[in-house]
């Protein structure tokens, strides 16, 4: 049986990524596929990322994140929501944060500089980096990875590959992607416990309140 330093989960990085990789199973031979499949993924990338601005423009939950001026992009931005359209030079500048991060997904070495990018990728949705004004909930990002997931197995479903190929492939994105999934997640559990507290505050308020209505009505 394996030791693990649960707290050291949550303070450093690379410990974590190496505790789920192992964990969920995700080694060399992954990284292969994923890497071996830059010549059939690459030409789809631009269709993928239009797949996912088409769900992200579908819902105004989504879309006012991309009302406020977006880290780095110094265009025009839009005047509201119904400014909003993929031709829209903030959003195209977004979609080429996309495109790059399929690219980096396939291109990178999965080192210690992967990790930090993962990781990033969680932090720069949250006031902890970029645009402080920008505050994505936790329901939308994972609502975001799972519409990025379904379109990228789509994807990889339709491939002129080999059956066993294919499906190993697939596994391989998946754990991956779920490894992603948690480095988003866990720039949000302060705000979660910390709301948790409040919720438990709270209730326990109500039950005090309702326990002296009872007991001035006996």
């Amino acid at each position: 049986m394996q030791t693990i330093d649960e707290s050291r989960l949550e303070t450093d990085p690379q410990y974590r990524y190496e505790f789920l990789a192992s964990f969920i199973g995700f080694g060399p031979e992954d990284v292969k596929l994923i890497q071996a499949s830059a010549p059939h993924l690459g030409p789809r990338v631009p269709q993928l990322v239009d797949q996912t601005y088409q769900k992200l423009l579908s819902f105004d939950a989504t879309a006012r994140h991309f009302v406020p001026r977006q880290h780095g992009f110094e265009g025009p931005v839009p005047a509201d929501l119904k400014s909003l359209s993929e031709d829209h030079p903030q959003i195209k500048f977004r979609k080429d944060h996309l495109n790059r991060y399929f690219v980096q997904l396939i291109g990178r070495a999965y080192d210690a500089k992967m990790v930090q990018y993962l990781d990033m990728v969680g932090r720069i949705h949250t006031p902890k980096a970029g645009n402080q004004e920008i505050d994505v909930p936790l329901v939308q990002m994972n609502a975001l990875l799972g519409v990025v997931s379904h379109a990228l197995l789509n994807s990889i479903a339709e491939w002129p590959i080999a059956p066993e190929l294919k499906f190993r492939t697939i596994m391989a994105f998946n754990k991956l992607l779920w490894i992603q999934n948690d480095f988003i997640n866990r720039h949000y559990q302060a705000g979660i416990a910390e709301s948790s507290d409040a919720s438990r505050v709270g209730h326990v308020a109500d039950a005090a309140s309702v326990g002296a209505i009872t007991s001035a009505g006996q």
